[in-house]
Order: C-alpha cells, then sequence, then structure tokens
C-alpha cells in the first residue's frame, strides 16, 4: 500500500492530479485495504461515535457530538508503546485507581477490533437528564 499511496503522492507533485483528486485515489485506497483486511465479510467502521443528548421530554439539555477516526485510535495504541517502561507501571496504575484494569502496553490491534465489534451500541444513562451512546460506523 506505501507504493501505492507515494504514487498518489507523486502525481499530486508533479501536477498530473489536484489535490480533490488525490484525496479521492486515497480514500478509495484505505477503503479498498479496509475490505481485505475484513475477515468477518461485513463493513469494518471508519468512526467511534460519542453522543449524548437530553433523555425523552427535557428541551434545553446538552448535546455534544463526537466522531473519533477508528484509525487515530489505532494510532493513539502505538503510540502507547513508546511512553517509558518505567512510567507504564504508573499509567496502569493510575488506570486501575479510577476502576480501568487495561494495560495499553499488551492490547494488540486484534484486541481493538474485538472491542469494536463487541461496542454494539453501548447506551448509558447519566444523572437521569441525559443519555450517552456509543458505538461504531
Amino acid at each position: 500500500m506505501k507504493d501505492e499511496r507515494k504514487k498518489i503522492l507523486e502525481m499530486l507533485a508533479s501536477g498530473k492530479i489536484n489535490t480533490d483528486e488525490a484525496e479521492r485515489l486515497l480514500n478509495a485506497l484505505e477503503d479498498n485495504l479496509a475490505g481485505e483486511n475484513n475477515r468477518s465479510g461485513t463493513v469494518r467502521p471508519k468512526y467511534l461515535r460519542i453522543l449524548v443528548e437530553p433523555k425523552a421530554g427535557i428541551q434545553n439539555g446538552e448535546r455534544v457530538n463526537v466522531r473519533v477516526p477508528i484509525n487515530l485510535i489505532r494510532a493513539g495504541l502505538k503510540w502507547a508503546s513508546f511512553i517509558p517502561k518505567h512510567s507504564q507501571g504508573k499509567v496502569g496504575d493510575a488506570l486501575k485507581e479510577k476502576g480501568i484494569d487495561l494495560d495499553f502496553s499488551k492490547m494488540t490491534p486484534d484486541d481493538l477490533d474485538e472491542l469494536i465489534v463487541n461496542l454494539n451500541d453501548l447506551q448509558v444513562e447519566v444523572d437521569g437528564d441525559e443519555v450517552v451512546r456509543v458505538f461504531c460506523e
């Protein structure tokens, strides 16, 4: 895939294609790779969505709509490996204090894929006034 990306960027640099065409080609290349990597035969989600909405019947509640690219989360997992070994324990301990027993240094891309597959429209009520929905699309 790196060769194809490089070719597209070279065509952009030489003026053979414009930025819109380059973006479409790069997106198509990414979509093609996602389809090849998908083992289950279903569409692989691109975004993690977090929605906070007022509970039914509440008129003036807060609304939040967050859309995080899954590739950003994957990159974050890679960056977690750069946390110095002596600090990783401290990060793990801080997470455990908050009730999160998670060791990012042991998390693999397959673990993330499993989490995404099993994250099927999580919904949480917050203080009875708001509903938080977490899902992938």
